[in-house]
């Protein structure tokens, strides 16, 4: 492999909502480059990007997939990314190690959520991007309201640069708005289009797009637009200039259009890349600490400190855990020793790989400014700095979207029970928005994620990679009990046997607390009735009944025991007495102060299309729901409630079913409410013979 200076370097992610041909548009721009000898097909297994078996059943993308070319003497490295909410999470990582992204929009389907989220994304994490309109063979193909769209989405100024010279499908030639030139397009002429004269008939509209562009460069700088009224016109060169500045600072936004699936426009779109996106060393320096806390700046620098930022993590059957790494400054070697200073750990180097899809091709070094590979990291995780021993350069962490889906996943046999734990962690290192734990209150295994998809892809990979087996269940709700009522009480436990006995007597009263109170005892003992050594075994016998609970054998919560009587007795007495005589007390008191259960309560936020709210808002109110409020966001509306965790346990399929895919939401715990009467009475009975079963085998 040749080495490439920084400045002929350019690291470029293809992003955009489900379905807009992003990995199409890849396989072409492969195909154009000789990377592969021919155009590979989504779903089918002559895909370079899509080569995971799920990928290929499921056909669409799943997961982040790196490949590199040479156009024009640069090396560019394409990170071809998910559009699905299930498998988004690979893009917000994606976007922290490029420096310029294409935005792929489907021509009949225009600027929907998740090409806007992704251009959000891109913003925070400073990436130019350009625009590129695809499918324009399609029937509904409208350049116009997709030029709105962006305006109205993105807040900033389309600029064509490239017009079709027809839609839908006859589509074949595109103009070059800037040079007044056609490209003409055949079938099976790899891809470059022919020069040609504009035909009479387009070229009014070119010029009234040429004069759009020209006034919308030189309105972003100052020196130009003085040029430009002076003059009435731009020169090349000036133009191009004026174009990379107004990307570079994000105030203008390009707009290619094409078919990748025909091939057409994409050498024009492969060019762009290399012309209007940045290099390494054109963008910005990324912010890091260093590890006195410090604020650095980390710049594109051979001979900077080593800094490198994890992006992914691949765990691939045949050469084990494979690192996916941007190197921001310095170089990293083979065989070397690093640090990892996010966990504070060395790791050990051994081959260095640029990834080709699927493939590895190995290299003695990967240098500021490039993508790389490492295999057989130990602690390695996405989001993790790598760096050189001494200035231990810290990134800011990746943020992931939140996990919205959950499911309790129960071991078919006792072979599965032993691997499960290694397995999930394996898919977990892999994907991070994949989210074990053991749930403290139900005793259940959780694996939550972006959705039912998601979790449903994550079992088949467990099966077919680990042979792990699992069945599949909604989780159990939290649910907890508390009071309304108070009372009080003596608890007296007495036992006389053979030789010496048990004595322990209390009077407590029990009462309600406010709500998210938690518990409180308070010891009213006055003149030594129950001796100090005995107090904390009264309290301790209360909070082990307390978590068993009354109605449901759900805990308590909210509640204040107060200890104020008693009595004992000189040798019968002891801890043991006093914690049963507590536990006794409380659980015949309690059931005179009006127990009831407790639900939680979650915050939901629901982004859909204005023309689906009645329907969501609708489903809320029979969800037991309650409406916070509602934001219009231009077609978009975001509906804030706050619903019973019981109704929305498969949230994620009735939002798509609803909105048919195009509703997204996040929700999180907030606090506990009473269960309304009328359910309370099935829960208890059910979680009582739940309890039964459970403790009878049966």
């Amino acid at each position: 492999m040749k080495q490439y200076d920084i400045q002929d370097i350019r690291n470029i992610a293809l992003v955009g909502h489900g379905a807009s041909g992003k990995t199409s548009l890849a396989e072409a721009i492969l195909y154009n480059a000789k990377v592969s000898d021919r155009l590979g097909k989504v779903g089918e297994n002559t895909s370079v990007m899509d080569y995971d078996d799920d990928e290929i059943s499921r056909g669409h993308t799943i997961s982040a997939s790196l490949a590199f070319y040479e156009w024009e003497g640069k090396k560019v490295n394409l990170v071809d990314t998910s559009g699905n909410n299930n498998f988004i999470a690979d893009t917000p990582a994606t976007l922290r190690v490029v420096d310029g992204s294409v935005i792929v929009v489907g021509a009949e389907d225009g600027v929907q959520f998740y090409t806007e989220k992704t251009w959000q994304w891109g913003q925070d994490s400073g990436v130019s991007s350009i625009v590129f309109i695809n499918k324009m063979d399609h029937e509904r193909a409208d350049l116009e309201s997709i030029k709105e769209g962006i305006r109205r989405k993105f807040r900033k100024n389309p600029v064509v640069l490239y017009v079709p010279v027809e839609t839908g499908p006859s589509f074949s030639s595109i103009a070059d708005v800037v040079h007044g030139k056609m490209f003409a397009y055949e079938k099976g002429t790899n891809g470059i289009g022919k020069v040609m004269d504009l035909p009479a008939e387009v070229k009014d509209d070119v010029e009234t797009a040429r004069a759009e562009l020209i006034e919308n460069v030189a309105e972003g700088d100052d020196a130009l637009l003085e040029t430009y009224l002076d003059k009435g016109e731009l020169t090349d060169e000036e133009f191009v200039e004026g174009l990379k500045s107004g990307i570079s600072k994000g105030t203008l936004i390009p707009v290619l259009c094409g078919s990748a699936t025909h091939n057409i426009g994409v050498d024009l779109l492969m060019q762009a890349m290399i012309d209007y996106l940045p290099s390494p060393g054109q963008r910005p320096p990324v912010a890091g600490k260093d590890k006195g806390n410090h604020e650095v700046a980390c710049k594109a620098d051979l001979k900077g400190p080593l800094a490198a930022l994890v992006f992914k993590t691949i765990a691939d059957p045949y050469a084990g855990r494979l690192t996916l790494f941007r190197v921001f400054s310095g170089s990293l070697k083979g065989d070397s020793s690093i640090t990892n200073s996010t966990q504070n750990t060395g790791e050990r180097v051994g081959q260095l790989y640029f990834q080709q899809g699927k493939k590895q091709v190995p290299v003695p070094e990967i240098s500021a400014g490039d993508l790389g590979t490492v295999a057989k990291l130990k602690v390695t995780t996405t989001g993790d700095t790598l760096s050189d021993g001494n200035s231990m350069i810290i990134f800011p962490p990746i943020e992931f979207p939140p996990t919205v889906y959950s499911r309790a996943l129960v071991p078919k046999t006792r072979a599965d029970e032993e691997k499960i734990s290694t397995a999930l962690k394996r898919l977990a290192e892999e994907d991070p928005t994949l989210q074990i734990e053991r749930s403290a209150r139900t005793h259940e295994l959780i694996l939550s994620g972006l959705g039912q998809v998601h979790i449903d892809v994550a079992l088949e990979k467990m099966h077919r990679r680990f042979g792990v087996d699992v069945e599949v269940k909604p989780p159990k709700v939290p649910y907890m009990e508390t009071i309304r009522g108070s009372t009080k009480v003596q608890g007296k436990y007495k036992k006389q046997t053979g030789g010496r006995g048990q004595y322990g007597d209390t009077w407590i009263e029990i009462a309600p607390m406010p709500k998210g109170a938690g518990f409180e005892f308070e010891n009213k003992i006055v003149g030594g009735a129950i001796p100090k050594q005995y107090i904390p075994a009264v309290e301790k016998g209360i909070h082990e009944a307390m978590e068993e609970g009354v109605l449901a054998h759900y805990p308590m919560t909210d509640i204040r025991i107060s200890l104020y009587d008693g009595s004992y007795h000189n040798v019968d007495s002891s801890e043991m007495a006093f914690k049963i005589a507590g536990s006794l007390g409380f659980k015949k008191g309690v059931m005179d102060c009006k127990p009831i259960l407790l639900e939680p309560i979650m915050t939901m936020e629901i982004i859909v299309p204005s023309e689906y709210v009645g329907d969501v808002m609708g489903d809320l109110n029979s969800k037991r729901g309650k409406i916070l409020g509602i934001d219009a966001d231009d077609d978009n509306q975001k509906i804030r409630a706050q619903v019973p965790m019981a109704e929305v346990l498969n949230y994620a399929a009735d939002l798509r079913s609803m909105t048919a895919g195009r509703g997204v939401f996040s929700l999180k715990f907030d606090h506990y409410d009473d269960v309304p009467e009328h359910l309370m009475q099935r829960i208890v009975e059910e979680a009582r013979a739940e309890h039964e079963k459970a403790h009878h085998g049966h």
